[in-house]
């Protein structure tokens, strides 16, 4: 196992009714003037928000409403959210919506800490981040896990360049997680939601451990991500008969958070390469993050299978119950459950229909930046590497 240091500062309250704390948990840290993030009418219909404001409003502390956010947040909505935030003096960054607002919200506390800094320096790598303002967030959406991680992506619609950055600036000082505002969510967006974080923990458990190429000096988390694979696999079919099944939809939404809160990869190394290919995808064709996910994750994973059999059996054995001395029955199951939740598995299912040889190399120059990306881990790839995984999904 490689040397690793685990914290996630980021306070958990769980449970039905939970949204009822947010103005204490505020004023625990420290906010006072809070800037809230929202994302689609959705978070108004359901009357959450509303019910937020006037929460607020009874314990006297100011508020002001940024909404807009879409799926696959953009530079240019942060960049304005940063602009107002400014204007307003916050001093406390209020996510209300899954990923895509928590991730917002993170850039925007980014931002408002580092006002004579652009963004987009700091998803790009020109700057280092080295301080933020306090983000806190009700979840409504379990997918990105984004409520207890250190990672925040957006896409930049001028370049089409969709990045992601990770620093412990971006844990939420708490997350508010009820099961219960989940319930509206449309069923395809459950399933998304549940091949995200199916993914967050494939990306860290198909990892390389130091010391071992087969990783089984990593017992204790492998042991966890295994868990976590079986409870998310389970529960996401019951959810997808009832997306109001309480108990299902709690075991998701811990899940999530589990998934990416770094706890299912202590002591394993990573380069999230199907996140990389999810990206490209994302970027260009606008499609949302779990569905390009669940088109390229069965095109890699075979892709790697020769080199990397001993580790796709384990994974067959633990996690589906299947013995199976190729690796490659594993592989299959996980296809053939997407396609049971209803999600891509291809370019055409995904439809964006086949695309040309011009479409496929600028998706690979892009995924591993001109060259200047390199995946090393788990099964090393190079630029043909990646090309071939793209060609193989564009059916």
């Amino acid at each position: 196992m490689q040397n690793f240091i685990y914290s996630n500062p980021t306070k958990v309250i769980f449970g039905k009714d939970t949204e009822n704390t947010v103005a204490n948990e505020i004023k625990n840290f420290g906010g006072t003037k809070v800037f809230i993030v929202y994302g689609s009418k959705s978070v108004k219909e359901s009357g959450l928000l509303e019910k937020v404001e006037n929460i607020i409003k009874k314990e006297n502390i100011e508020y002001k409403l940024f909404g807009g956010v879409r799926a696959n947040p953009t530079l240019s909505h942060a960049r304005e959210g940063v602009k107002q935030a400014l204007d307003f003096h916050t001093d406390f960054i209020l996510g209300i919506g899954g990923g895509s607002v928590i991730d917002t919200a993170k850039a925007i506390a980014i931002g408002v800490a580092n006002s004579d800094t652009d963004i987009w320096d700091f998803w790009t790598g020109v700057k280092k981040i080295e301080k933020s303002i306090s983000v806190g967030c009700i979840l409504t959406i379990a997918a990105a896990g984004s409520e207890t991680s250190t990672a925040a992506v957006l896409t930049n619609e001028d370049t089409k360049d969709k990045r992601g950055i990770h620093t412990d600036f971006n844990r939420p000082r708490f997350t508010i997680m009820n099961p219960v505002l989940t319930f509206s969510l449309p069923y395809y967006q459950v399933a998304c939601g549940i091949v995200d974080m199916l993914m967050h923990t494939f990306e860290r458990y198909f990892a390389d451990s130091e010391g071992s190429i087969n990783g089984n000096n990593n017992q204790t988390t492998d042991a966890i991500a295994e868990a976590v694979l079986r409870t998310i696999f389970k529960n996401g079919l019951i959810a997808m008969e009832d997306k109001t099944n309480y108990d299902a939809m709690s075991e998701l939404m811990w899940c999530g958070s589990l998934s990416h809160n770094t706890l299912t990869g202590l002591g394993l190394a990573s380069d999230f390469v199907v996140h990389k290919f999810g990206h490209e995808l994302s970027a260009k064709f606008d499609c949302a993050h779990g569905a390009s996910l669940s088109v390229m994750w069965g095109y890699w994973a075979k892709y790697c299978l020769k080199d990397r059999k001993e580790r796709f059996i384990q994974y067959s054995k633990n996690v589906w119950n299947i013995d199976d001395d190729t690796g490659l029955k594993g592989i299959e199951k996980t296809i053939e459950y997407f396609k049971q939740i209803n999600m891509p598995t291809n370019f055409t299912e995904l439809g964006i229909k086949v695309q040309n040889e011009k479409v496929l190399q600028d998706l690979t120059k892009r995924c591993i930046k001109d060259g200047k990306i390199e995946f090393k881990h788990f099964r090393a790839l190079n630029r043909d590497d990646v090309y071939n995984i793209f060609k193989m999904a564009n059916v």
